[in-house]
C-alpha cells in the first residue's frame, strides 16, 4: 500500500508477514490487540485472536468509524485497519494468562485510501514533505505524569507520596518506576531515566531520542503501560496537564531536529554561530514562534491545559526564545562536552494529554513554513519573563499564549498553516469537539464561584 511505501522510505523497512507470525508462535501469543487512535489521542483497540493474524496482514480488519471520536458519520462509517509490522509487540503484563501482541495500524477507507481522519497518517503526510526537502524529523518528548492512590473504584484527591524534584524517595512510587522501566523496556521502548518531579506525586520517565513517527508511537505506549502498572500497584498514573490547584502542572517537553535525508549529521547544527544553530534552525524556531497560539489547540488541547499555562508554576506562556531561560517558550539546551550531535530546540509548551502524531504534525508544519519562507529570528530573550509587567512585554513585542481552550481553538481556525498540517478532516473534527467541550465547561458552575459569590451576593 501507498502508506507502507512511504513508512519505509522515512524510517526503514518493517519485518515481513513471515517473521511476525514466527515471533507470535515462538511468545505463544494467543490475541493480537490492533491499535489506532481517535483525533484526541485515546488509544482504541480491536482484539482478535491471533490464528488469524496472517489473514489480517493480508487483507485488514474491517471496522465500523462512526462512533469513534473524529472519525466518521453513520453514513460513511466503514473503514479497515492495516497493521504496521514494525510496530510488534508482546505485552508483557499479560504473558502468564492471557499472551497478547500488540500492533499499530494504519487506517484506510473502502476505496484502499489513506483515511483523512487517521492522525497516524496526518503526521506522515508531514514528514513526507520534510524528507522531499532532504531532512527527517527526529523528536524526543518528556512526558510527566502524577501517581494518585485509590480507594476502590475511586480515586483519592491526594498524591501518595511528599516528594520533590529528584528526591530518592523510599516509598512505593521508587518501585512503581522501576516497574514501569521494565515494561516499557520490553515493549521496545529504551528508557534514558526515571526520577521524581517537582510536584508531590509527579514524576518523568525519559525515553530514547528517534524518529517522529516512531517516537509518536512510543509516546501512546507509554501512556497506556504507565496506566497498566500503576493499576497492577492500586495506582492511579494520570496525564492530566493539571490535576492539583496551586502546584506544577504536567508538560511534555518537545526535543526536536532534523538529520538530513543523505546523512551528514545534525542539520541544527554551526559550530560558527553564538548559539550553535544553523541557518535552517533558526527559521524552524522562528516559524514555531510565528505559529506558537496557533499551536495551541493541537499542542494543549483541553480546557484543563491552560490551568497549567499560567504564570508562576515553570510553564511557559510568553512567546519567545533563549538558552538558560527556562520561562521562555523555546530553549535552546546546553550540550555536554562539545557533541554538536545533540545541538536541539526544546518547545516547552505542549502537555501530556496531545495526540503526539497531530502535536509532531502540527510542530513540523510549523517549523517548515518557518524554513520556506526564511522567517527571521527575533533576538533572545534571557531574562525571567515571569518579572516582565505588561509595559515590558509590549515594549519587547512578546506574545503570550491563549489563555483559554476557546482563545486558543479560535487563534487555530486563523492559522492556515496549521489548518493544512492537520487537514479538513481532522481539523473540523478538533475543533468541534474541543468547542463542545469549551461550551460545557463555560455552562458548569463551580464550587470556587460558590464558596466566593453565594454569600456575599
Amino acid at each position: 500500500m501507498a502508506t507502507a511505501v512511504s513508512h519505509e522510505k522515512i524510517i526503514g523497512k518493517s519485518p515481513s508477514k513471515d517473521d511476525i507470525l514466527k515471533q507470535v508462535q515462538e511468545h505463544g501469543i494467543k490475541f493480537i490487540n490492533l491499535q489506532f487512535t481517535d483525533v484526541m489521542g485515546i488509544v482504541k483497540s480491536v482484539t482478535i485472536p491471533a490464528s488469524v493474524f496472517g489473514h489480517i496482514i493480508d487483507g485488514g480488519q474491517w471496522i465500523d468509524g462512526s462512533s469513534i471520536a473524529g472519525f466518521t458519520r453513520i453514513a460513511e462509517s466503514d473503514m479497515y485497519l492495516d497493521p504496521d509490522l514494525s510496530t510488534f509487540a508482546v505485552v508483557p503484563w499479560e504473558r502468564d494468562q492471557f499472551p497478547t501482541a500488540r500492533v499499530i495500524c494504519w487506517v484506510y477507507s473502502p476505496n484502499g485510501d489513506p483515511f483523512p481522519g487517521d492522525p497516524r497518517g496526518v503526521l506522515l503526510r508531514q514528514l513526507e514533505r520534510l524528507y522531499e526537502m532532504g531532512y527527517l524529523y527526529k523528536v524526543g518528548p518528556e512526558l510527566e505524569f502524577f501517581l494518585f492512590s485509590k480507594n476502590g473504584s475511586d480515586i483519592a484527591p491526594l498524591p501518595h507520596d511528599r516528594g520533590g524534584y529528584f528526591d530518592l524517595s523510599t516509598d512505593l512510587a521508587s518501585i512503581v518506576r522501576k516497574d514501569m522501566v521494565m515494561a516499557l523496556d520490553a515493549m521496545g521502548i529504551e528508557v534514558e531515566a526515571s526520577h521524581h518531579e517537582v510536584a508531590i506525586g509527579q514524576h518523568e520517565i525519559d525515553f530514547e531520542y528517534g524518529d517522529a513517527l516512531v517516537t509518536a508511537d512510543r509516546a501512546l505506549t507509554f501512556k497506556y503501560v504507565l496506566k497498566a502498572i500503576a493499576q497492577n500497584h492500586g495506582l492511579h498514573a494520570t496525564f492530566m496537564p493539571k490535576p492539583l490547584e496551586g502546584i506544577n502542572g504536567s508538560g511534555m517537553h518537545c526535543h526536536q531536529s532534523f538529520v538530513p535525508v543523505k546523512g551528514g549529521g545534525n542539520a541544527f547544527v554551526d559550530t560558527n554561530d553564538a548559539y550553535g544553530l544553523s541557518k535552517i534552525a533558526k527559521h524552524f524556531i522562528a516559524g514555531q514562534l510565528a505559529h506558537a497560539r496557533g499551536l495551541c489547540g493541537v499542542i494543549a488541547p483541553l480546557v484543563n491545559s491552560y490551568r497549567r499555562l499560567v504564570p508562576g508554576f515553570e510553564a511557559p506562556v510568553y512567546v519567545s526564545w533563549a538558552r538558560t531561560n527556562r520561562s521562555a517558550l523555546i530553549r535552546v539546551p546546553a550540550i555536554r562536552g562539545g557533541n554538536t550531535a545533540a545541538t536541539r530546540i526544546e518547545l516547552r509548551c505542549p502537555d501530556p494529554s496531545c495526540n503526539p502524531y497531530l502535536a509532531f504534525a502540527a510542530m513540523l508544519a510549523a517549523g517548515m513554513d518557518g524554513i520556506e519562507n526564511e522567517l527571521p529570528l527575533p533576538e533572545p530573550v534571557e531574562e525571567n519573563l515571569y518579572h516582565f509587567t505588561d509595559e515590558d512585554l509590549k515594549r519587547r513585542n512578546i506574545p503570550v499564549l491563549p489563555a483559554t481552550l476557546g482563545e486558543a481553538v479560535a487563534e487555530m481556525e486563523k492559522d492556515e498553516v496549521i489548518r493544512a498540517a492537520l487537514g479538513d478532516h481532522v481539523f473540523e473534527r478538533l475543533t468541534e469537539a474541543q468547542l463542545a467541550e469549551w461550551s460545557e465547561f463555560r455552562r458548569h458552575v463551580s464550587s470556587w464561584e460558590r464558596d466566593r459569590y453565594l454569600e456575599v451576593y
